[in-house]
């Protein structure tokens, strides 16, 4: 990674995207870690998680994560998920949170001169492409290692910085837990295309089992 110790960084994680692509690389993502290392790289502003919540469950999987984020250091940006059945009579999770992400790195990019996006997803080549006009270097990070791409070709391009999630998991990753499926999310690009859906699978966002404890700071 290359940041400069007075550069303003705002970090955007595109929550359900980013574990699908550390899951098809193999790992879990320690968000204690991967906040240190950018604090320790930059000026880190803000890091914003977006996530989507099945919010008339019982227990939702992905709630002790988002409160174990919230309660150290990082902006959470959430909204209800919604149930629909699909042509099959399957029952689906439809949680997109890519307006709420764009309106964000909008406001963020008059007072930041680098962003980071962790997402794969091409619909934010426009937004990267409108910031990059007002002078904000973009960072996006996903991975092209996986089979298929977790990447959308025209994001990378738009990008002025491409980062190979794989070159961070010694930083940021930690094994998966043995008490979950190995198999990567299954918002994974389907028909080997690369990822660009607007519908996610929180059902299957099982993060994290080691964030049960909510607030460790002392």
């Amino acid at each position: 990674m290359k940041f400069y110790p007075q550069e303003r960084v705002a970090l955007f994680i595109d929550g359900s995207n980013l574990y699908a692509t550390a899951r098809a690389l193999g790992f879990d993502i320690d968000y204690k870690r991967l906040l240190s290392l950018f604090a320790e790289q930059c000026s880190l502003v803000r890091a914003f998680y977006y996530t989507a919540l099945i919010e008339d469950q019982e227990y939702s999987p992905i709630r002790p994560l988002v409160d174990w984020l919230d309660y150290n250091g990082y902006t959470m940006v959430t909204k209800p998920a919604k149930e629909f059945t699909d042509a099959a009579g399957r029952k689906k999770i439809k949680g997109n949170m890519d307006i709420e992400l764009a309106i964000d790195v909008m406001e963020m990019s008059e007072h930041i001169e680098h962003i980071v996006l962790f997402s794969g997803d091409g619909d934010f080549r426009r937004l990267i492409e409108a910031v990059q006009r007002k002078g904000v270097k973009v960072t996006v990070v996903s991975t092209v290692r996986s089979q298929p791409s977790m990447i959308a070709d025209e994001l990378r391009r738009q990008a002025d910085i491409f980062l190979d999630l794989i070159e961070l998991k010694s930083e940021v990753g930690r094994k998966v837990s043995d008490n979950r499926p190995s198999t990567p999310n299954p918002i994974q690009a389907l028909d080997n295309q690369p990822v660009d859906e607007d519908d996610y699978d929180d059902e299957y966002y099982d993060d994290e089992d080691d964030y049960d404890e909510v607030d460790d700071r002392d």
